[in-house]
């Protein structure tokens, strides 16, 4: 995993507003699993979502760290912003997975 981290950090070096980049390392951290590495992950899945409003499944994983972190109110609000942004793309199995995530933690 390390290694996936220091490439995925070298390409962020070379682009730092590239979703895709943004997303991988939020990602390798929230596979980590611990409390420290779930916050890193959050940090990123926000970069990702400035960097790109329409990244709708940072959203989701976004929660998903934050329920890890015993946040459920935060997950709420972070899957009500994703749900808007899959809605005005159209689309609509991320609407659907994102719901189900919200009706889950709500």
């Amino acid at each position: 995993m390390p290694d996936r981290l220091s490439k995925l950090a070298a390409l962020l070096e070379a682009d730092p507003a590239d979703p895709f980049v943004l997303y991988g390392l939020a990602q390798e951290h929230a596979k980590q699993g611990t409390d420290d590495a779930h916050a890193r992950a959050i940090e990123f899945y926000d970069r990702c979502i400035a960097a790109d409003p329409a990244y709708h499944y940072a959203y989701y994983h976004k929660a998903m760290s934050q329920i890890a972190l015993d946040d459920n109110a935060a997950a709420a609000t972070t899957l009500r912003a994703g749900l808007v942004a899959a809605r005005a793309s159209g689309e609509h199995k991320a609407m659907s997975e994102i719901s189900s995530l919200l009706d889950q933690i709500t």
